[in-house]
């Protein structure tokens, strides 16, 4: 419980004290107009009330990351607790926040199109298929995972594949509708069951009679048992498992959304900075539920033995179980909206990211119904390949985005003469987490020995800090030829 509190206090903690420095390194202007209002256009910049664009960022980039990824998270042992606070705080709030507010002054760009204009055209194309990929994958695994835990609490006759089909019409009308038609008007009921969840296990894990046994004074190995050890080591594994809770590259996908909301500059830091710091929150709640519920890492490890490593059959379970029926199923019905408010915006995301690119006016509805056919036909072919497979590609891609984002906004700092240490950090870790994990990782990765692929992480973490500052001295020098748009 002692861990469990310190964490708690920090986070809350975290957004007060750093997210200030991280606000006044940036620079915010509450003067300069954002680009929901210069650019109102009724349909994708429209100014929205603070409370519904914190609200609506906060259930776009939760998903199932802080819940599912926690619950998974937490297996590797205490050391989940320290990476869900330092990641959300030093890592992931800041990435958020950095990557949202240069979006707000770059006009409301999409993320390819930021971090093309910092690290050039190459780097651009890749960042445009890397990112709706990804954005395709949220879609398509954000579909399936809830219509399984939907169709456990219905009549038979609607089973998963019918509720497959009901979310993904729902996705389509959520990409094509005027973004306060539909997300604006039913993120409050999503945003009521999540926080209802969070609020009602935080409640039993201060006040019921529950233990959580963090076992910090037994050490902060991994705590899976026997081969499974070998395979799990904390770094990377971990920090790639735990990704929403603490970092995310979708999220940045997401900022540019609410950056064209945004009434005014200083309310970034609430919105982007505490939104991640709130999800932060969800996680660490999961991740001591987790391991209060099933008495102790070993006990944890029998549970997800027992039912095929399911985090949802945990899920179900512990909130039924400890909120009573009723309550159960509202913090179910939790769960479920978590992943279908950050689908929906998943696949808004990928309209608006092809829309910057091919320059596609996206205020007459044929237009955006046209550019949004192939993304709707490949999401639809996904959900035939198996969902543990589109998982695992998911979470590295995922975590290879924010190595991208975290680079360019480290340039965009630099060439600001503002404090980049702040997301060159973040940068090199995450690096060196994403080329260890898939060099090392069994199944979709290379296979490699633990040490060679943390040592070639690292190496790539070095060399690209050597090219960084290399390139910042030379687009300093009054000699440069790269351009900057904004």
């Amino acid at each position: 419980m002692t861990l469990f509190l310190i964490s708690l206090a920090i986070l809350i903690g975290g957004y007060f004290i750093y997210g200030a420095i991280v606000e006044k390194i940036f620079g915010v202007d509450g003067s300069i107009p954002t680009p929901a209002i210069s650019k109102n256009d009724g349909v994708d910049f429209t100014p929205l009330p603070t409370w519904k664009v914190f609200l609506i960022q906060f259930l776009n980039i939760a998903g199932l990351g802080p819940i599912f990824g926690a619950v998974m998270g937490i297996m590797f042992g205490p050391a989940a607790f320290l990476w869900i606070v330092l990641g959300t705080i030093f890592a992931g709030a800041v990435h958020d926040f950095i990557s949202g507010m240069i979006s707000v002054r770059s006009g409301g760009l999409s993320l390819p199109e930021i971090v093309g204009h910092e690290l050039g055209l190459t780097i651009k194309q890749v960042m445009r298929i890397v990112s709706m990929v990804l954005l395709i994958l949220v879609g398509t695994v954000f579909v399936l995972t809830p219509s399984e835990l939907i169709a456990g609490m219905t009549p038979d006759w609607m089973d998963k594949t019918f509720w497959v089909v009901v979310i993904f019409l729902y996705y389509i009308l959520a990409t094509l509708l005027p973004i306060d038609k539909l997300i604006g008007n039913l993120y409050p009921i999503f945003g009521f069951s999540l926080l209802f969840m969070a609020v009602g296990l935080l409640c039993v894990l201060l006040f019921g009679d529950v233990t959580i046994p963090d076992g910090i004074t037994d050490g902060l190995h991994t705590r899976y048992r026997g081969d499974a050890a070998l395979t799990h080591p904390i770094f990377p594994m971990m920090f790639v498992t735990i990704a929403c809770g603490a970092i995310s590259g979708f999220h940045a996908t997401q900022s540019p959304l609410m950056a064209r909301c945004l009434k005014n500059e200083k309310l970034a830091r609430p919105v982007f900075y505490g939104a991640m710091v709130s999800e932060g929150i969800v996680a660490l709640i999961w991740a001591a539920a987790a391991i209060a519920f099933t008495n102790g890492y070993d006990q944890l490890a029998d549970y997800m033995a027992a039912h095929n490593n399911s985090a949802g059959a945990l899920v179900s379970e512990l909130s039924i179980s400890w909120l009573g029926a009723f309550g159960g199923i509202l913090a179910i019905i939790g769960v479920v909206a978590a992943p279908i408010s950050t689908g929906d915006t998943a696949l808004r995301s990928a309209r608006l990211i092809a829309a910057d690119f091919m320059k596609f006016d996206q205020r007459p509805f044929w237009k955006r119904v046209l550019i949004s056919l192939p993304i709707f036909a490949l999401c639809f072919l996904l959900m035939f390949l198996d969902f543990n497979i589109l998982w695992r590609y998911f979470a590295w891609i995922n975590q290879t985005l924010a190595v991208f984002t975290l680079w360019a906004v480290s340039v965009y700092l630099a060439r600001k003469h503002k404090a980049y240490i702040i997301t060159l950090l973040p940068a090199m870790f995450m690096t060196a987490v994403s080329l260890s994990y898939i060099l090392f990782a069994p199944v979709e990765g290379l296979g490699l020995d633990l040490y060679i692929s943390i040592g070639a992480g690292c190496a790539l973490a070095v060399a690209l800090m050597i090219a960084f500052l290399f390139y910042i001295k030379r687009i300093k020098s009054p000699n440069s030829t790269r351009k900057f748009d904004y």
